[in-house]
């Protein structure tokens, strides 16, 4: 791992300062590019005096090249936010950098290593939204998500197909981001919106995960249920299907009466935004485009009430709380140095622990 580690970091930093191999194998002075290139691709280990080189000519210090429990040069953010500055964002990625890293290195150390296997789905540029909400239906019914399928969302990503998924106090305006890892998938979702917005997010998400080679998706995109970019209306198509499968809305009935107190209600009994269900119903064609567009986005925020009720889910998740504890038990990191990449004090640690039902001799 140091080896890959350091020659990735080194391959990371040349391609930020714009360097060719050969300008690199000059500072270094080697005879050739060949040796760079071992080194980037982990072929060739780098020596204590090569290293000091780097620091010295590349501008780094030295923990960005020997620090696990960063993501540097192998990783790739889609980040979900509205109107967060670009500098502010990167920032947080590199914070967020650190949960990921944690677990990509400590999960393996205690026997839970990631899979080698990663689904996807067989949709591409030229899928149509049919195609994608059949796709949404299909997993739903596949992975048995039952009559309220954002309750079991997370889980079964985690557990059955492997995916890292964090409940975090972003920075205001982002609400989600998927990662992608040569060895790892993850997605994070601000624990602090409202419930049927973070499972919303969590169903977008996990669309970037399933097609995020054939629909690379942006570094940045906006959080908007009706975005104009095909990707993401794709995404949209399928995270509604995913959450509002055509039979779990058998079991509401028509559309009648109050449509705006019928959309809120049923919106609440799913654990969805009205709004993405009043959308959703246009798409299954149950509810009237025009009648639709009347109703306005004001009558369904936080499904008719003043503000958004109920408590967040706890930091981080289950999952991933399992894996910090197991290290540090079996002494593949401190404590203190736990709950320092965790951003919290060793306290906290114990509690979020607890919280999660997770046990640890954790020594305080």
């Amino acid at each position: 791992m140091p080896t890959r580690l350091i020659g990735a970091r080194i391959k990371a930093l040349r391609e930020q300062r714009k360097l060719s191999q050969d300008d690199l194998a000059r500072l270094f002075g080697f005879k050739d590019r060949q040796t760079v290139s071992a080194i980037e691709t982990g072929e060739r280990r780098v020596s204590a005096e090569e290293l000091l080189t780097a620091v010295e000519k590349l501008g780094a210090s030295l923990d960005y090249f020997t620090d696990p429990f960063l993501l540097v040069g192998e990783w790739r953010f889609s980040w979900r936010q509205c109107n967060v500055a670009l500098e502010r964002l990167n920032t947080f990625e590199r914070v967020a950098g650190r949960w990921v890293a944690a677990h990509r290195i400590l999960a393996p150390q205690v026997g839970r290593p990631a899979s080698y296997l990663r689904q996807a789905l067989k949709l591409t540029s030229k899928s149509s939204f049919e195609q994608a909400m059949a796709a949404g239906e299909r997993f739903a019914a596949d992975f048995d998500l039952g009559p309220v399928p954002a309750e079991r969302l997370a889980e079964i990503m985690e557990r059955k197909l492997g995916i890292l998924v964090l409940m975090v106090d972003a920075i205001e305006g982002v609400s989600g981001a998927a990662c992608r890892l040569p060895d790892l998938d993850a997605v994070l979702i601000n624990r602090r919106e409202a419930a049927g917005r973070r499972h919303f997010d969590l169903a977008h998400e996990l669309f970037h995960i399933l097609t995020w080679d054939t629909l690379p998706p942006e570094h940045v995109e906006e959080a908007s249920e009706r975005s104009q970019n095909r990707v993401e209306q794709l995404a949209n198509n399928f995270a509604s299907a995913v959450l509002m499968p055509a039979a779990s809305l058998e079991r509401f009935g028509e559309v009648e009466g109050d449509v705006v107190a019928w959309l809120n209600a049923t919106a609440d009994a799913l654990a969805v935004t009205a709004t993405a269900l009043k959308w959703r119903l246009v798409a299954l064609k149950r509810l009237d485009l025009a009648q639709a567009t009347k109703i306005p986005d004001a009558a369904l925020r936080n499904n008719g009430r003043e503000v958004a009720g109920g408590e967040p889910p706890p930091l981080f998740s289950a999952p991933f709380m399992e894996v910090i504890a197991l290290a540090i038990d079996e002494g593949q990191i401190s404590a203190r140095r736990a709950a320092d990449v965790l951003d919290m004090t060793i306290d906290d640690l114990a509690e979020l622990c607890a919280t999660h039902g997770v046990e640890t001799a954790l020594d305080l």
